[in-house]
């Protein structure tokens, strides 16, 4: 009978272990929030950074993250869980306004390139959504579609089909719109890479060698996209246009 209840108990635990496994980051999450709350900075960035080890990604970790980070006047990691947060959650105003105020502090101050409209306009939408909402958008709006492009074969008045056809014209290029913006962020979402600068001051150089030409100095919170690997070194591109190559210890990809 003992041996019987031993293993019941076994198998109860065995039963429970994922259970328990999976509640665990709720909890470090809240210890962390609390932490955060108490201005226990260093104890937050500990149990926020054991949920992100658990395998948990969410945009809202990654806010806290950089919030405690920032706390402790970090702007390197401050800035590169920014980025993972908007990454996740473009649209989130209060990343957006954090990143902005973190980035103004950073030594580095570089113009962008200016961008045709066509391009800023594209951008604005891209910037809007995620992927996954750029999807739910196509296959609403290629229902839609299917839906008018129905009633313009199947109507028999003129007027049904000259509203039907311009309703399905219009989305069509809905349809269109949406598969390209959402193509694109599952593309950047999976090739595109940037990364943060951690070195304090590093010299960009011409090719991916020391005794290369320096090109310019950039210094640590500037983001940089990554162009190309090659034995330790990446080549970056700045938001000025300028590129070139830096060894890749200097930086941590977002």
């Amino acid at each position: 009978m003992k041996r019987q209840l031993k293993y019941f108990f076994l198998l109860l635990v065995l039963a429970a272990g994922p259970t328990l496994r999976a509640a665990n980051p709720d909890s470090l999450m809240t210890q962390a929030n609390r932490a955060y709350d108490a201005q226990k900075y260093d104890t937050a960035i500990d149990l926020y950074n054991r949920v992100l080890n658990e395998g948990w990604v969410s945009p809202k970790l990654y806010y806290n993250l950089g919030d405690s980070y920032f706390r402790k006047k970090n702007l390197p990691e401050a800035i590169l869980y920014y980025e993972k947060a908007k990454k996740l959650d473009p649209n989130n105003e209060n990343i957006q306004y954090n990143l902005g105020i973190a980035n103004s502090m950073i030594v580095d101050k570089i113009d962008q390139v200016p961008q045709f409209f066509l391009k800023r306009w594209w951008n604005y939408f891209y910037n809007l959504f995620d992927a996954d909402t750029w999807t739910v958008f196509f296959l609403i709006s290629f229902a839609l579609l299917v839906l008018f492009v129905g009633i313009f074969f199947f109507s028999h008045t003129r007027r049904n089909r000259q509203w039907s056809f311009f309703v399905a014209l219009l989305f069509l290029i809905i349809t269109a719109g949406s598969l390209g913006l959402a193509s694109q962020r599952t593309y950047y979402n999976k090739n595109q890479k940037e990364a943060i600068v951690f070195t304090p001051s590093v010299t960009v150089k011409s090719s991916p060698s020391p005794n290369s030409v320096d090109l310019f100095v950039i210094h640590d919170g500037t983001k940089v996209r990554i162009l190309d690997h090659v034995d330790g070194w990446i080549k970056i591109k700045i938001s000025n246009g300028s590129i070139g190559w830096l060894p890749e210890v200097s930086v941590k990809t977002i």
